[in-house]
């Protein structure tokens, strides 16, 4: 295949993974038929977004759905930005902006989610970094971009969709490894980039978000190179600012569309939060910090506490005006129109939620600017300040009223001690001498993939290779097939394992 003269069209293998979109005239269009037609996206329609589907008793959304609604929202912001005379000469300087490559990384960012959500994304990386003894651990942008690259073992290339540069680049929301690359680390800048900084209970672990692992860090260098010199090591090319701030927009939007759906955001409590900041918002202004953590639950306590978290975490553009403005816009737009009628499943409630959600998403997609300088916290591509907080706020909705629910807390303890026990399962039987021959093929291959790719000498190289073995072969399943599965290997089901994509 003839590499085209822009090197960020350049792949890895120059073209060994062959699909339809070979065929198109762009070549980043070709990564978006790829993307499609592996049966990694195709899997995403079986992994949880935010709740199960099957538990809901009604149609929310998947990591799919959620993967094409930001594609949809990612093309559309690179198209308008590319069609504004004002941005044309500053986004060449940094690099470009595609919307074939927006769409195609949009496409393919979540494809390295495990089941049960970020539930699952917490669980497997403290089993890989406690139990298996993984110093990256596992995270899901990571797993995505070890999903897409190629290793080549015994000449031959495995796995990996043999994407181009611009759209692995664009792929990379946080475009560091966990502890090392680059050098300075980003965790050490002050402030850090959004996702870079340690957790507070666990310093010594790294970033807490990152966008690869050490195994794919020849290939993150490869992707970055044809950006050098234009933006910072650690920063976001344009075309992954546009993914990540779609990401957000639809992930705002679209959550407290499911919730309202299923009947779990009510009005009243909503409402009671919002109109009760804005009542006494200069009464809470004078309350410590230690008595809005109280257990009390005092209306209006819970959204104070995100003001003062995005002073701390984002004072570049925390504005107190702007934070108001957004809280009284939210409780029109959710408060007394979404959560106004309970959601019926009519073709009138369904019309409904559907302008609910082409009004916020027009909203939003015409706020949207490219900032020469942004602040460290911030992309190149970022929301004015009025929708920014809107953003915010959209999302504390959906933390306060939706995942901070015992109920949910209970469907997810129950999520996490599957994860573990299956974890703990395949361990034991890759152990067992006697079951080599009978293990299934795939995870006999990514126990060999993970070999190669450990340098000889690494200490307990064949454990590190299996632990890692056992986190993308879990990493690679649906919802139901890790029930499935783990109901197999525990004996409580009599049905024998036929699915071919796992075995």
């Amino acid at each position: 295949m003839e590499q085209p003269a822009d090197p960020r069209a350049r792949r890895l293998f120059g073209g060994s993974a062959r699909a339809l979109g070979d065929l198109a005239a762009s070549p980043f269009r070709a990564d978006r038929d790829r993307i499609v037609g592996s049966p990694f996206f195709t899997r995403l329609g079986g992994v949880t977004q935010v709740v199960s589907p099957g538990g809901s008793g009604l149609l929310v959304h998947n990591r799919l759905t959620h993967s094409l609604k930001v594609a949809q929202v990612a093309r559309a912001i690179a198209e308008r930005l590319t069609a504004d005379d004002r941005y044309r000469d500053l986004l060449a300087a940094l690099g470009g902006c595609d919307p074939d490559v927006v769409e195609a990384a949009a496409l393919a960012h979540d494809l390295g989610h495990p089941p049960f959500g970020h539930l699952g994304e917490r669980v497997l990386d403290r089993l890989a970094r406690q139990r298996l003894g993984l110093p990256d651990g596992f995270e899901g942008n990571a797993q995505s971009y070890r999903i897409v690259t190629s290793t080549e073992i015994g000449g031959a290339a495995t796995i990996g969709l043999d994407l181009t540069a611009a759209v692995r680049a664009a792929m990379l929301k946080y475009p560091w490894t966990r502890l090392d690359h680059p050098d300075p680390h980003p965790r050490h800048l002050d402030p850090p980039p959004r996702g870079a900084a340690a957790p507070p209970d666990d310093p010594a672990s790294g970033s807490a978000k990152f966008g690869a692992y050490r195994t794919e860090l020849d290939d993150l260098r490869q992707a970055r190179e044809p950006f050098a010199g234009r933006i910072a090591d650690w920063q976001q090319t344009v075309e992954a600012s546009v993914m990540d701030t779609a990401d957000d927009i639809a992930y705002a939007i679209h959550d407290v569309e499911d919730f309202h759906r299923v009947g779990v955001l009510q009005q009243g409590s909503v409402a009671a939060e919002l109109t009760a900041w804005q009542r006494e918002h200069g009464h809470y202004r004078s309350v410590t910090d230690a008595a809005l953590a109280s257990p009390a639950r005092r209306p209006g306590a819970a959204i104070e506490r995100l003001r003062r978290q995005l002073h701390r975490k984002d004072d570049w553009i925390a504005d107190d005006e702007a934070f108001a403005a957004a809280v009284e816009h939210v409780r029109r737009e959710v408060v007394e129109g979404l959560l106004a009628l309970p959601f019926d499943g009519s073709i009138e409630a369904e019309q409904f939620v559907a302008r609910f959600s082409a009004r916020w998403t027009s909203r939003f997609v015409d706020a949207i600017r490219v900032v020469e300088k942004p602040s460290v916290r911030s992309g190149h591509v970022q929301l004015a300040a009025p929708q920014w907080h809107e953003v915010q706020v959209l999302k504390f909705v959906h933390h306060r009223f939706v995942l901070a629910r015992p109920d949910l807390a209970l469907h997810q303890r129950g999520q996490a001690r599957l994860l573990g026990s299956l974890v703990e399962a395949l361990w034991e039987w890759l152990l067992d001498p006697e079951e080599e021959s009978r293990l299934p093929r795939r995870l006999h291959d990514l126990v060999e993939l993970a070999e190669a790719e450990l340098h000889p000498r690494t200490p307990d190289r064949s454990a590190r290779a299996r632990g890692r073995a056992i986190v993308d072969f879990v990493a690679l399943l649906t919802d139901s097939q890790a029930v499935a599965m783990l109901d197999t290997l525990s004996g409580r089901s009599g049905a024998l394992w036929t699915d071919a994509f796992v075995l």
